[in-house]
């Protein structure tokens, strides 16, 4: 038998990896993870960045803030990426075809895009694991950020649960966190107390701007979605992998939950923010 494995620290193991994913995926091991997520450009045909800024006090500078006091503001460079794909079911059937291969046979595979690709996502999915292990159509819903008067804003991301077996599938009730009741008075007291389990709608808000979980990078997604993910699709200790990782919301919810996770991504600047953001847990 093995010795165990001993752990400096109590987070899971980290592994970053920059490259092109077509290239790296077929160097992995087949039947290597039990979660598989990712959350890949979304088609948008503009390209992504948010613009961050450097704020200090300044007596000349332009902003006027509290008490009168006024402040400078500095533009900062911020990382970016095209996101305009003139075959994008091309683009992403052999990444999807490689997901497949690369999950355990218990395992999940999650996809996160938006309304402008969802529906052909779902029939590439379809094609890909089969009709039958498609699980949910999960909508993250969010309330933030600008409105436009033309059209129902959108304000929602969906995400797609397909399971290698839907026979034969992690899925950990008992560690689904709790969400208040819209009207617990209709429930009793020890109902309200408990609180409910979340429907395949899921409230949360996007990362906010000045918060500390905040990278900089493009397209963060909040680290409560992707620890919901983490906890009730795998277990302590199982791999999990995001080879479109951006930011690294992934591998910091793996980690602090105790799974490995391996990230890839083409982008040295995502590697740079990866490495910072996962310092915590000693990337490799």
């Amino acid at each position: 038998m093995s010795p165990p494995v001993v752990r400096p620290t109590p987070f899971g193991r980290v592994e970053i990896r920059l490259g092109d994913n077509l290239r790296l995926l077929p160097t992995l091991e087949s039947g290597a993870f039990n979660l598989i997520y990712i959350d890949p450009p979304f088609n948008t045909g503009r390209p992504q960045a948010r613009r961050r800024m450097s704020v200090e006090k300044d007596e000349a500078g332009e902003r006027r803030g509290f008490r009168g006091e006024r402040f400078k503001v500095t533009w900062l460079n911020s990382p970016a990426y095209a996101d305009a794909f003139d075959d994008y079911a091309g683009f992403l059937e052999p990444r999807l075809r490689e997901a497949h291969r690369l999950l355990t046979p218990d395992g999940s595979f999650f996809l996160h895009i938006d309304c402008r690709e969802s529906h052909y996502c779902k029939v590439l999915l379809d094609q890909v694991f089969g009709r039958g292990s498609f699980m949910n159509e999960i909508v993250w819903a969010y309330d933030y950020g600008a409105r436009t008067r033309k059209k129902w804003s959108s304000k929602h991301d969906t995400i797609l649960w397909y399971a290698k077996d839907p026979k034969r599938y992690t899925f950990r009730y008992a560690e689904i966190d709790r969400i208040p009741y819209m009207a617990p008075k209709l429930v009793g007291p020890e109902k309200a107390a408990r609180g409910k389990t979340p429907t395949d709608v899921w409230w949360h808000t996007i990362v906010s701007p000045t918060g500390k979980e905040k990278t900089g990078y493009p397209t963060q997604k909040p680290l409560g979605i992707l620890e919901r993910i983490v906890r009730v699709h795998s277990n302590p200790g199982e791999r999990v992998l995001d080879f479109f990782a951006g930011s690294g919301t992934l591998g910091e919810a793996a980690a602090r939950l105790g799974r490995d996770a391996v990230l890839i991504d083409s982008s040295a600047e995502a590697v740079e923010v990866m490495k910072r953001r996962l310092a915590f847990a000693g990337p490799g």
